[in-house]
């Protein structure tokens, strides 16, 4: 009987180490069974979404920004309008002032040439000079008014083309 009992302690001590083992085992598994579950966890980074559902995005956006990009381009057509005519403008200016230039040399080169007629002729003819010289400067500052009347006009006709255009 003493044997049969200490067989039944030995079995039963080998199935204890047994149980011990397996218990061992199972706990390694289970521990990481949080992590596992993270990582089979599927997550969605991405949504799918039907065309129809991406053309009407698309579309509302569209019509949110083409009225603004509209805006836009009319201010800036505005803007390069009103440069352009401003260069015109300076440019009239630049030749009325070109013009201004050289009819003060043309009127100082030939008042040179008549003041030294002047100077050369006697009595009578010194007045005669004189009248001649009034005569050519009251002829340079009509023509200068001409040019000036002239360029004003074209101006003025650029601006009511533009005017006409707006409308």
């Amino acid at each position: 009987m003493a044997a049969s009992l200490s067989n039944s302690v030995t079995s039963l001590s080998s199935s204890l180490q047994i149980l011990d083992s397996s218990i061992s085992t199972l706990d390694d598994g289970v521990n990481d069974f949080p992590r596992l579950c993270k990582v089979l966890q599927t997550t969605r980074h991405f949504e799918l979404l039907p065309e129809p559902t991406v053309h009407e995005a698309q579309q509302s956006l569209l019509d949110e920004i083409t009225p603004s990009i509209a805006h836009l381009l009319t201010l800036s057509q505005n803007y390069v309008e009103k440069l352009s005519r401003r260069e015109q403008a300076l440019r009239a200016k630049a030749e009325l002032q070109e013009g201004r230039m050289s009819s003060n040399e043309s009127r100082q080169k030939p008042s040179r040439g008549i003041s030294t007629f002047g100077d050369r002729q006697k009595g009578g003819s010194a007045s005669r000079a004189a009248d001649l010289r009034r005569l050519i400067q009251k002829k340079e500052r009509l023509k200068y008014a001409v040019e000036r009347l002239e360029l004003q006009s074209t101006q003025r006709e650029r601006q009511l083309r533009k005017s006409m255009a707006f409308q």
